[in-house]
Order: C-alpha cells, then sequence, then structure tokens
C-alpha cells in the first residue's frame, strides 16, 4: 500500500511547488495520472470531461514553468481548467465538484489564490490579463508573468478580439495561449512549420533579435513609436516564407505555432523559450478535446458535459426518462419546429448553444433558417434585429445569464425599432451545480425598464407553447418568454396552441387570508405550499401572473383592495423584479398592503442541485409554507388589533 502510494506521482503533488521539483521527464507520467484521476472522479461525478481532458499537458506544463500563485495563469472558458485546480491544492476535495459546499467548476479567486480570475462566461481571459499585466508594469514588477488561457469556441466572443485590438498598445509582457481544439484558426504545413516553431521560439534566435533591435534603437535607427511597424514587418516576413498568414499577427501580436499541446515535453520548452520575451505573444496549441478517453475523441458534443458514465464501456449512465415531462428546452425545440412548418419567415438563432437550447431539433429541420453564431450574444441579438428588419419572425434563444452580454443591443437595436424578435431565455432563475455565474437571476429585473418589451413566464409546458405562439402572433415589438432549466410538470404537453391576452394573469386558487402573486414555473412550489396550507386551515387566494410588462392592473387592482398581506413569489432576484413592479403598483394607487417578496436574495448563490437552492433561498414549498404561516399569524394579531 506504501509503495503504491510513493509510485503516484499525482498524490505527492500538493501545490504547483511540488510539481515543479519534478525532473522534467516525469511529466508525461503525471500527465497520464492526471488525465485519469480526471476520469475517475468525473465517472461518478458529473462535470465538463472532453474539455478538460484537452488541457491536461497545458495545465501540467503551465504550473511547471511559472511560479503560480505568484505568475498569473486566467482561464477560459473556466470549464477546462479541472487540471488546474487539481495541481493547485484542491485534488482531495475533487470529489465535491459541482457539488453544493462544494469546489465550483469554475475557476473562482475565492475558491483558491490560484484562481487568477473568475471565468464562468467565456472571452474574458485576454482582456482581465491585459489589465493584471499592465497593472504589474505600472508597478515595476517586471518579474510577474500573465497568462491567458483561450479556448474551447471562447475566441468566437466579441470581447476577445477588443482584448487582442488593445494588446499592443501599452506596454505588457502578456501571453496568450490558443488552446485550439476544433478551430482552424491557422493550419499547420508540415515539416516547415514546425521548424520555424523551433527557430522563432528558440532563445537563441530570440536573444540576436532583442539585441539587434537594442542596438537599432541606440543608433535611433527605430524607436518605440515605430515598435508595431517593425512587428508587421517581422511577421509579414515569416508569412511569406511560411506562406500563411494570420488573424493575431494584423494585431501586432508576436505569433507562434502552431504547437501540439499534448507534448508536454517540447510545451515546457515553448514556454521556456517565450515566457520571457518582451511585449504581448500567442501560442497556438492544437489540441483534441477528449484526449485519452476514446469515446470522448471520438463525440466531442456529446462528451462535452456527459453525465455520469462507465470508465471501462464508455457507455453514458442515462436516466431513464419514461412517462416524465419533456425537458422545457426540448418543448422550446419541439413547438419552434412545429411552428416554423406552418411560416417560412420564422428563423432561429442560438449563440453557441444549439444542443443546450434543443435548437438542434430547428437545424435538422430547416438547416436554412437556423443559426449557430458562436459565443457572440449582442451578435445574435442584433443579427435577429436584422432578420426582423426584413421581414423575418427570429426567435433568438440566449441562456438568461449570457443575455446580460447582449443588454446593449436589446436596448438599441431591438426595441427602440419595436422589431418582431422573439427572446427566448433558457436557464432563467437558479440552474444548480454551474453556479453563480450562470444562473438567470436578474433577467427579469433587467429588462423590465426597457420600454417597448413583452416580458413574459410560463407556468409549465403548454403556457410555453401558448406564449411562443402568442409571440409568433403579436407583431407589435419584441417579446419575451423566461423558462427554467430542467424538466416541466406534465406528460402531456403537446397542446393546440393558443393565443393568450397580453398582460392578463389568473387566479389559480380562491382564499380569503393572503395573496399569493407568482410567475412562472415556481409557481408549482406555490401550488404544493397551498396544498399543505389548506391542511392547517389557511385560506390563500393563488395569481399566476404570468406576465411582468404589462402588469394585469385589473387584477392587481382586485388584490389591492382586498387583501392586507400580500406575498409576490419569482426566480429571479427580489430586487427589481415582479416583487418590485407590485409594490411600485401599491404605492402609486394608495394601497397599503404588508408585502413580502420570495426570491433569490441579494446575493451572488453558489452552486448545488435545484432543490438545495430552493431550500437555501426560501422558494421551496416548505419555506413557502412557512411564510404563508408568518403571514397569517399577523393577519390574525392585526384584526385583535383592530
Amino acid at each position: 500500500m506504501t509503495t503504491n502510494r510513493q509510485e503516484s506521482l499525482l498524490e505527492q503533488i500538493h501545490f504547483p511547488s511540488d510539481l515543479r521539483n519534478l525532473p522534467v521527464d516525469r511529466l508525461e507520467d503525471v500527465c497520464e495520472e492526471l488525465r485519469q484521476y480526471i476520469i475517475d472522479v468525473l465517472s461518478k461525478t458529473p462535470g465538463h470531461l472532453g474539455a478538460n481532458l484537452g488541457t491536461v499537458e497545458l495545465a501540467v506544463a503551465l504550473h511547471y514553468v511559472f511560479d503560480t500563485p505568484y505568475d498569473r495563469i486566467v482561464w477560459d472558458v473556466g470549464h477546462q481548467a479541472y487540471g488546474h485546480k487539481i495541481l493547485t491544492g484542491r485534488r482531495e476535495a475533487f470529489q465535491t465538484l459541482r457539488q453544493y459546499k462544494g469546489l465550483s467548476g469554475f475557476p473562482n479567486p475565492q475558491e483558491s489564490e490560484y484562481d487568477a480570475f473568475i471565468a464562468g462566461h467565456a472571452s474574458n481571459s485576454i482582456s482581465a490579463a491585459l489589465g493584471m499585466a499592465t497593472a504589474f508594469e505600472i508597478n515595476n514588477e517586471s518579474d510577474r508573468h500573465v497568462v491567458a488561457v483561450i479556448g474551447d469556441g471562447a475566441m468566437t466572443g466579441g470581447l476577445a478580439f477588443e482584448g487582442l485590438n488593445n494588446a499592443s498598445a501599452n506596454p505588457n509582457n502578456l501571453l496568450i495561449i490558443l488552446n485550439d481544439n476544433d478551430m482552424s484558426i491557422d493550419n499547420s504545413v508540415g515539416g516547415l512549420s514546425r521548424y520555424l516553431v523551433d527557430i522563432t521560439t528558440s532563445q537563441t534566435y530570440n536573444k540576436i533579435r532583442y539585441d539587434v533591435y537594442c542596438k537599432l534603437r541606440k543608433l535611433n535607427l527605430i524607436s518605440e513609436d515605430r515598435r508595431e511597424n517593425i512587428l508587421r514587418f517581422n511577421n509579414s516576413l515569416k508569412a511569406l516564407i511560411n506562406r500563411q498568414h494570420n488573424l493575431f499577427e494584423g494585431f501586432s501580436i508576436r505569433y507562434f505555432g502552431p504547437v501540439d499541446g499534448h507534448d508536454v515535453n517540447n510545451l515546457v520548452q515553448k514556454l521556456k523559450d517565450i515566457k520571457d520575451m518582451q511585449g504581448p505573444k500567442l501560442l497556438h496549441l492544437k489540441t483534441k478535446k477528449g484526449k485519452g478517453f476514446e469515446p470522448a475523441e471520438q463525440s466531442a458534443i456529446e462528451w462535452h458535459a456527459p453525465g455520469c458514465f462507465d470508465k471501462e464501456t464508455g457507455r453514458r449512465i442515462v436516466p431513464e426518462r419514461l412517462n416524465q415531462p419533456q425537458l422545457y428546452q426540448d418543448v422550446f425545440g419541439h413547438t419552434l419546429v412545429e411552428l416554423a412548418e406552418k411560416d417560412k419567415r420564422i428563423a432561429g438563432i442560438t449563440p453557441a448553444m444549439p444542443t443546450g437550447c434543443s435548437m438542434g431539433f430547428m437545424m435538422k429541420a430547416f438547416p436554412n433558417r437556423a443559426f449557430d453564431v458562436g459565443i457572440a450574444e449582442g451578435h445574435a441579438v442584433t443579427f435577429s434585429a436584422g432578420l426582423a428588419k426584413e421581414g423575418m419572425i427570429p426567435f433568438c434563444n440566449i441562456y438568461s445569464s449570457f443575455m446580460q452580454r447582449g443588454y446593449d443591443e436589446v436596448i438599441h437595436d431591438v426595441a427602440i425599432l419595436k422589431l418582431h424578435v422573439i427572446f427566448c431565455l433558457d436557464r432563467a432563475g437558479l440552474v444548480g451545480e454551474d453556479g453563480m455565474t450562470h444562473h438567470g437571476a436578474f433577467d427579469l429585473a433587467y429588462l423590465r425598464p426597457i420600454p417597448n418589451l413583452v416580458i413574459s413566464s410560463p407556468l409549465n409546458e403548454i403556457d410555453l407553447r401558448n406564449l411562443m405562439y402568442t409571440a409568433y402572433q403579436t407583431p407589435d415589438g419584441p417579446f419575451v418568454i423566461r423558462y427554467p432549466r430542467g424538466k416541466g410538470e406534465l406528460e402531456n404537453w403537446q397542446n393546440t396552441m393558443e393565443l393568450l391576452p397580453i398582460g392578463k394573469g389568473r387566479q389559480l386558487h380562491e382564499g380569503s387570508d393572503v395573496a399569493v402573486l407568482s410567475i412562472g414555473s415556481i409557481g408549482n412550489e406555490v401550488i404544493k405550499a397551498i396544498k399543505m396550507a389548506e391542511k392547517e386551515g389557511i385560506s390563500i387566494a393563488h395569481y399566476d401572473m404570468i406576465f411582468l410588462k404589462p402588469l394585469d392592473e385589473a387584477l392587481l387592482h382586485d388584490v389591492g383592495k382586498r387583501f392586507a398581506h400580500i406575498i409576490t413569489v419569482e426566480n429571479g432576484t427580489v430586487i427589481g423584479g415582479l416583487g418590485t413592479a407590485v409594490a411600485e403598483f401599491m404605492c402609486e394607487h394608495g394601497y397599503t398592503p404588508r408585502i413580502r417578496r420570495i426570491g433569490i436574495p441579494d446575493a451572488f448563490i453558489e452552486h448545488g442541485s435545484i432543490p438545495e437552492l430552493f431550500r437555501q433561498c426560501g422558494m421551496d414549498a416548505e419555506s413557502i409554507l412557512q411564510t404563508l404561516r408568518l403571514t397569517r399569524k399577523e393577519n390574525k394579531q392585526a384584526v385583535i388589533e383592530i
């Protein structure tokens, strides 16, 4: 037993300093153990598998060459940083990944000093790392290095290009590593290309290059102002010899690559060669998503986040869904196809989430009317606006949290022009194990102030279909439908779609003690709570608002006149959403009920299962019941005092 532990290199690595004590010829063994450990844990604890298997060698090489955490590594996207987590003091805790009170699935500086920046969304690494590198320059900390690791589609985001464009504007020594696991940004041309990588990354070449640069400056033949022109000339000469050119050289960033991202020894050498070079530089790695686990190598999409699986057979362990409600995303996908079959003006748009939002159904049925625009939410919104301007009816499906990156475009490119764009916000509310960067907490609050929007949320799958149909049939401006992650409520959801009256809610339950106003599927928790409350003699009136904007003012007038106590329930932040809207209405019209708001509190909620998070936020049926009891008690006390 003791011998085996001594032979396990990974068990000896508690922090990167332990890794750096190993001879370089042991790094391949470390990579093999690290890859196997990721497979072992994720087979039982679901997480992002494919991307992390592809970055094993990169994580090892980075922590071997750089003095982390004094040197900074910014991972982007964050779901490719599991190897990094394991090497930085979290190996034993890794089995709690994405579980309630366990490790986050993404880098987070609050979790570890080795996590240089938060990275739940994509494309922020270059900008954040550039800021860090510039700060080190200003503070004369020239011995500190900053590395931005960008890949797994993150380079398609507009923010990445904004960072690239600014990288050569100020003095910095930023190193950008492009983990290219499926993009054709640059193509290798065989032996000549590898030779150029070797010669241009060698210390000898770059020492000569730098010495010549210093002598020319001393002779006043070149200046720092003309440095960009020199870089462009150097890159152009290299492109001429190599018979290829790439985007990064156009940004005046020194480019090296492509390099085999799975050859850890060569990768270590390349990083050592370029780490102390002056100015921004980019190392282009070619990697394979799912590397080292054949099923994941063969099907990168399926094994991106496969859930539990048998590591020996490669069989995914998928729970049977017989006689179960459909996922909300699948109801959306099938309904969109159903509508598109009847109207050729309907189009589907998604920013890099065709599987996650079930846009794949539309892509298969109508490939010329379904578009994956990459990780580019702002573009997705404005692209949809352009389609709508010319008579198309776009259903733009964006995760609620990711929609925040398209906020400006919603206002300026859609709402002002009152264009007929239908925004379907998937993953609205608490989403579970992906945690604080992915919770759709803010959409009701941030969309409500925007003029010309209709904002709605379905109680169940039938309501989702009816809202999609209503949005399609309502050409007067943009229409928002937000719905949660996960399965719905109904086995039989394929109804004949109906038009819903815009801005009208409905009463689901009669009662006299207190009025509960809910919006969206969280209303099903209210329904459960009311059933329990009735057994205790509490009389609850329950209203499903359906629409946040416009509000059902007739319904609210009735509630304001009849009830002294109101409870609002929403799967979103309590600041600015339904509860705030109801309180504003009551105040403006002279009603004075006591209002309690149930929803996501004014805090960033960490990861865990949705039932666990509902309990934490007081949004589950039992917690709502407790609030009903308290409200009834206060109501009785008020009557006694009168």
